[in-house]
């Protein structure tokens, strides 16, 4: 049987595998009941995707593959620790359990930097550096109460 770190063996094989093909230095492994659902490594360069992390790759081909958003029976490896992006999908997956092998400490030094993202999420929109305008009355609340109302809607 295949232990944690067997399968974060492989997402680090991918990360190197990645490399090579032109891609970022991360690789990442989902499993279900001990298989593998899928492997993937960072494809933004060779994508032009900068979502196409390797956890989103990731998540992506598992989610298919199980016919779900669902992966809450999942379990992901990643080379290193997931971005802030990539934990959200994570997240919104509803994988509950993460083994990485690199830390966000690692990826700086190597030049990929996370910092001010997590700076960034925890300011309220108007204080980003990115600028965030705030438009009321045009109906988006409308579309909320419409899910509200909606009997067989599939929350997630």
């Amino acid at each position: 049987m295949s232990t944690d770190n067997d399968f974060l063996k492989i997402a680090v094989e991918l990360a190197g595998k990645g490399i090579k093909a032109g891609g970022g230095p991360f690789g990442a492994v989902i499993t279900k009941n001990g298989k593998i659902l899928a492997e993937a490594y960072n494809r933004v360069v060779l994508a032009s995707d900068p979502t196409a992390h390797a956890e989103v790759n990731a998540i992506r081909v598992a989610a298919s593959e199980l016919k779900t958003h669902d992966l809450s029976d999942c379990t992901l490896y990643s080379s290193c620790e997931p971005c802030p992006m990539c934990l959200g999908a994570i997240y919104w997956a509803g994988i509950k359990k993460v083994v990485y092998a690199c830390d966000r400490v690692d990826a700086e030094e190597a030049g990929f930097s996370d910092k001010v993202i997590y700076e960034e999420i925890l300011l309220d929109p108007e204080n980003r550096k990115l600028t965030f305008l705030h438009i009321k009355d045009i109906g988006g609340e409308e579309v909320f109460r419409k899910w509200d109302e909606l009997e067989d809607k599939i929350r997630y």
